[in-house]
C-alpha cells in the first residue's frame, strides 16, 4: 500500500513525513524516528511501514530538519525535541492510541519529549538506545528515563556498543513497568554474524514481532 505524504509545520520551518494506514480500521498509530546518520527512508522503519500495517498499527515516519534540509550534523536538542511535539500533535487521531520512538537518537529525543509530559502519548517504543557513548559507559544518558509514566519497549542487541545489556536492564528498570526484549548477537545497527544463521530482516521481524506482542499486551 502507498505512504502519504505529510508535510508538518515546526517552529520556523517544516518537515515532511510520511504515513502507512491499515487496509482495515487501525488500533494504534506508531509514530518512527530514525537515528542520527538517517532519514525518512531509514531501512529499518520502512521495513516496520511494510509489517505493522497488518496487524493494525498506522505508521508514521518522520526526520528532523537538519535531514529535510540536507545537513549531516544533527540539530541542537531543543530542535529536535520541537519537531517530536509537532509531529506528535500532527499524529493525533481520536481513533487509535498513539505509540512513539524509533531507533537510537530518535527514540532518545522521543523520551525525552514524554518524560517533559508536555506531549502526552500512550507509549514509547525504543529500539536501539543509545545508552552511552561507545567506550564511555560513565556517560549514560538515563537522567530523564524515571520521568516516564507510560509503558516503555527497550529493543536492543545484546552486541550493542551503545549498550551492554546488563547497562540496558538497569536502565530500563528506570522506567515503571518497562519491558526489555534483547535481541541476540545484534549490533546497534541489528546486524549480526552470518554465522548466527540470521539476517537482518529476521532481527527486524524479531524486534517489531517484540513491539506488537507488547501493544497488544497493553490493550
Amino acid at each position: 500500500m502507498p505512504d502519504n505524504e505529510l508535510r508538518i509545520d515546526i517552529p520556523g520551518s517544516a518537515v515532511r513525513a510520511l504515513r502507512r494506514t491499515p487496509a482495515r480500521a487501525a488500533r494504534w498509530t506508531f509514530v518512527y524516528a530514525p537515528g542520527a546518520g538517517s532519514n525518512i527512508d531509514d531501512p529499518f522503519g520502512a521495513f516496520a511501514a511494510e509489517m505493522l500495517p497488518a496487524h493494525h498499527v498506522s505508521v508514521i515516519r518522520m526526520q528532523f530538519p537538519y535531514m529535510e534540509a540536507g545537513r549531516r550534523s544533527p540539530d541542537r536538542p531543543p530542535v529536535l525535541e520541537a519537531t517530536w511535539r509537532a509531529v506528535i500533535e500532527a499524529a493525533r487521531d481520536p481513533k487509535t492510541r498513539l505509540v512513539v520512538g524509533g531507533r537510537s537518537m530518535g527514540g532518545r529525543i522521543a523520551s525525552m519529549v514524554v518524560a517533559a509530559g508536555d506531549a502526552p502519548v500512550d507509549a514509547l517504543a525504543l529500539f536501539a538506545y543509545p545508552l552511552h557513548p561507545p567506550g564511555k559507559p560513565e556517560q549514560l544518558r538515563i537522567e530523564h528515563l524515571a520521568k516516564i509514566r507510560v509503558p516503555a519497549l527497550f529493543c536492543s542487541g545484546t552486541s550493542d556498543a551503545f549498550g551492554a545489556p546488563d547497562e540496558l536492564r538497569a536502565a530500563s528498570k528506570k522506567v515503571r513497568g518497562a519491558k526489555l526484549h534483547l535481541l541476540e548477537g545484534a549490533d546497534h545497527g541489528f546486524a549480526v554474524r552470518k554465522s548466527s544463521g540470521r539476517t537482518r530482516d529476521d532481527v527486524w521481524r524479531e524486534a517489531l514481532d517484540a513491539m506488537i506482542a507488547w501493544i497488544a499486551a497493553i490493550g
